[in-house]
């Protein structure tokens, strides 16, 4: 096991990950901008590391000063949490010359799987259920109009290098196709520093369903079921429950097997969640990996037993899955986590300031993962996740019960929240009766005008 782990994240993530090293007796390193000089993660790690001012690009994405951080404090390992650089296989490849374990998979398999267009051609080569869509990258808005023509409109432009929702663009007719064409190329260029795209059949209402992935160092993988991740706003999802209602348990064990056959051939190791569409048909198709832990890993944790922040450090550290997991994994009731976000919960603009009073829910099925306290600074530098409310109950109607007395009990004073919001859709009769998709905020936000 290792002796001490930096947590290269901030906020909630990095305070989760600060716990399961608490618990399985690793010391940690916090590293922080001076906006976070406050935090709890800087608070209640072993030891912390400023590495620059608030913005991003001279901090927190900033690799020669974490890895500076990590000499410094002379780490065996790195957990990147999710976002900022959790999937950046150069800062991987970075760790691995400098004798730090990054934990996550190997830069090799990063980088595979954040190219999308030849993610899809590994999962298509291991008989993973694909969308139609081109071969690879789309050189030009003529090859692209070609392809089109191939799949049928209406297709969906995606950037090679993208990520939540930038870099993409619906066409529906010929005619539209070349500028929005340019449009997306210009937009992942400015996101991403990579401007090529690849094109999928577009799916008119679908639902959005990933299925949770861990990997050993040896060779075994294994999926810890599925979550349901349609409630979202402009590809930012905002309620996740696990397990899907839409899902059969054939369905589950199909696509469950040839993950994990996909995963074996190609090298994938620890932690990971492989999303998918599901159309009219009812059908997966598969259309992105993400190879981290994902920001809506709690609810798998709640039905499963099975802590996955703690199972990717002792993966790294070479334990395998079968002394990880439970000898028979099960699906345990339900569960359904909240994103709180400190914007309004109407216009949606970001809200920055100081806590003026603070408590969060508690009781049976209920946990809050947060970094927020009555009297701290939520800076304007950074997203705009504050805290996820996670419940747990025997059914889906046990665990909606359980959230909506959670909402009503979470006090967050001093600046906008999305906790408003959540009460409003946890009220409406199509989302109690689990009839929603990846539409459903479209429609919800234009009856409530």
């Amino acid at each position: 096991m290792f002796h001490k782990v930096l947590i290269a994240n901030r906020g909630e993530i990095a305070l989760r990950v600060i716990n399961a090293c608490r618990e399985l007796g690793i010391r940690t390193v916090a590293v922080y901008s001076e906006a976070d000089r406050n935090s709890l993660h800087v608070r209640f790690a072993d030891e912390a590391i400023c590495i620059g001012p608030p913005r991003l690009a001279e901090s927190y994405l900033n690799v020669p000063a974490v890895i500076s951080a990590a000499e410094i404090a002379d780490v065996d390992a790195i957990h990147p949490g999710y976002g900022l650089l959790s999937e950046n296989a150069n800062f991987a490849e970075v760790c691995r010359a400098s004798n730090v374990k990054f934990i996550g998979p190997p830069p090799e398999i990063t980088r595979l799987m954040g190219e999308k267009d030849k993610a899809r051609q590994a999962m298509k080569q291991a008989k993973v259920p694909i969308l139609p869509g081109s071969d690879g990258v789309v050189a030009s808005a003529d090859e692209a109009l070609d392809w089109a023509r191939k799949v049928g409109y209406p297709v969906i432009l995606k950037a090679k290098a993208g990520g939540g929702g930038r870099g993409m663009r619906i066409v529906r007719t010929p005619e539209e196709l070349p500028n929005l064409f340019h449009a997306a190329t210009t937009e992942a260029a400015n996101a991403f520093g990579n401007g090529e795209l690849y094109m999928e059949k577009f799916v008119e209402n679908p639902r959005h369903i990933e299925f949770q992935v861990l990997a050993d160092e040896h060779g075994n993988v294994s999926t810890l079921f599925e979550r349901e991740c349609s409630i979202q706003r402009r590809h930012q999802k905002l309620i996740e429950e696990a397990p899907s209602l839409q899902v059969t348990p054939k369905m589950r064990e199909e696509i469950s097997r040839t993950l994990c056959h996909c995963l074996k051939e190609i090298g994938y190791q620890n932690a990971g969640t492989v999303e998918f569409l599901m159309g009219e048909d009812r059908q997966l198709h598969f259309i992105e990996m993400n190879t981290r832990v994902q920001v809506e890993h709690p609810i798998t944790e709640a039905i499963t037993g099975v802590d996955i922040v703690k199972a990717q450090l002792l993966i790294a550290s070479g334990v395998r899955l079968d002394k990880i997991l439970p000898e028979k994994l099960e699906i345990r009731g339900h569960a359904i986590e909240c994103r709180i976000n400190a914007e309004h919960p109407v216009k949606f603009t970001p809200s920055a300031g100081k806590i003026t009073a603070f408590n969060v829910p508690g009781g049976n099925g209920v946990r809050v993962d947060t970094a927020l306290y009555a009297e701290g600074v939520v800076p304007p530098y950074y997203d705009s996740l504050i805290a996820k409310l996670i419940v747990h109950g025997h059914d889906r109607a046990e665990a909606m019960a359980k959230m909506e007395r959670a909402l009503s009990q979470f006090i967050v004073q001093g600046i906008e929240t999305s906790i408003p919001l959540h009460q409003a859709i946890f009220q409406d009769p199509s989302f109690r009766a689990g009839e929603f998709d990846t539409k459903f905020m479209e429609k919800f936000l234009a009856e409530r005008g």
